[in-house]
């Protein structure tokens, strides 16, 4: 998005290259990484990057209210909401497609975003790896003013707070089968924090306990990444109640999951969110209905999605079900991205770390995903190039 980068960076483009980042991310992390890895990273302007900085804070600042605090309890599943949440996420996730406004402008629209953590360790090494195989200096990564000494040292405190690594354990659900397996070995390199299945978590008493090499090691703190849809579509059965009084800490706890989600979106009001509404609040659609999206509150993946809709199939919704969906205003993703034939369009996911006493969260790296179909997922861009997921990189000391 920044022309003259973009034109020098895909006339020095080889193959080889791209092959040699792929073997190199898979080396490093030890594993195959099965999700795609895009040929590019993106060269945010850096004026569109404090854009979004702003409306981030902007909106994150929204959803921090005793008010929302209150309105969003029925966003927790009975059934999941855990004790000990704390007074905000240890991590938040600000996901915006890039569009242009009516005078051709770059203009940031949100699209989701997550009380949950991400692929902090991932994305940690990821642009080091574009920069040094396709001589990207002169660009940074992280954000407010970070260096990788104290991203490192900010990620550390939040996961580990205080505790021996041993006794904190990143919780997954199958982790070795999971695409981001390679965040989870990333992970333990970076910070000594095996992970986990949750199947295989004991429970005795009020504490939790995992087995490695013959020895039952108690758990401290649990670095969650176990999204409760999947282990609700999965039938997941644990040795622990997420409702019990444990004697262990979080690191991402799971409630934030719900109450930072697509549940926020009809209470912020910010000129980059697209109207939004529950579906059992509307008393009439809107008349532009062909420019909305049905979307489930809680789902894995994107799945459940529904993109061109009619009154009847908001109608057949049954009437017990409508409080979990969401009318969602369509956005437009401009193709921005120049590549060796059509351009791609852009997500741009904006990654905080909010430690214990600190009074708003830090804006800290950025996750990108590069489509070529009608939609980000995996199954719209099946045999395109140049479309996957990617980094933000913008010019160092900007």
């Amino acid at each position: 998005m920044i022309p003259e980068i973009r034109a020098a960076y895909n006339a020095a483009f080889t193959e080889e290259k791209y092959d040699r980042l792929v073997r190199s991310l898979d080396e490093v992390t030890g594993t195959e990484i099965e999700f795609r890895v895009c040929e590019t990273p993106v060269f945010l302007p850096p004026g569109l990057l404090a854009t979004m900085q702003q409306a981030s804070g902007e909106i994150i600042g929204q959803l921090c209210t005793d008010a929302y605090h209150q309105a969003s309890r029925r966003s927790i599943p009975t059934a999941y909401d855990a004790p000990g949440e704390g007074v905000h996420p240890d991590f938040i996730q600000v996901d915006f497609a890039i569009t242009r406004d009516d005078n051709g402008l770059l203009a940031p629209k949100l699209i989701e975003l997550q009380g949950c953590a991400s692929l902090y360790a991932f994305q940690y090494i990821l642009p080091g790896y574009y920069k040094s195989i396709f001589g990207l200096e002169g660009f940074d990564a992280l954000m407010s003013g970070l260096n990788d000494e104290s991203y490192l040292s900010l990620l550390r405190e939040i996961l580990l707070a205080g505790h021996d690594p041993e006794s904190v354990v990143l919780m997954e659900i199958d982790p070795l089968r999971q695409k981001t397996l390679p965040d989870f070995r990333m992970t333990e390199k970076l910070f000594g924090i095996p992970f986990v299945c949750v199947t295989e978590i004991i429970k005795r008493g009020k504490n939790l306990f995992y087995v490695r090499d013959d020895r039952e090691i108690e758990i401290r703190r649990i670095y969650n990444r176990v999204i409760i849809d999947e282990f609700l579509r999965r039938e997941i059965s644990a040795s622990f109640d997420f409702r019990d009084e444990l004697d262990v800490e979080w690191a991402g706890h799971p409630n934030w999951y719900f109450r930072m989600s697509k549940f926020s979106l009809p209470y912020i009001d910010h000129p980059t969110v697209p109207r939004a509404y529950f579906l059992d609040q509307l008393r009439d659609y809107p008349d532009d209905l062909d420019n909305f999206v049905l979307k489930p509150l809680f789902s894995f993946a994107g799945s459940g999605v529904r993109v061109d809709i009619t009154r009847t199939d908001l109608d057949a919704v049954p009437d017990g079900q409508r409080g979990d969906y969401l009318l969602q205003e369509k956005v437009t993703y401009a193709p921005v991205i120049e590549t060796r034939d059509v351009p791609s369009k852009v997500e741009v996911r904006l990654m905080y770390l909010w430690p214990q006493g600190a009074s708003e969260p830090l804006a800290t790296t950025t996750l990108t995903r590069l489509s070529k179909g009608v939609m980000m997922g995996v199954d719209f861009n099946k045999n395109k190039s140049w479309v996957g997921s990617s980094c933000g990189l913008f010019p160092a000391g900007r």
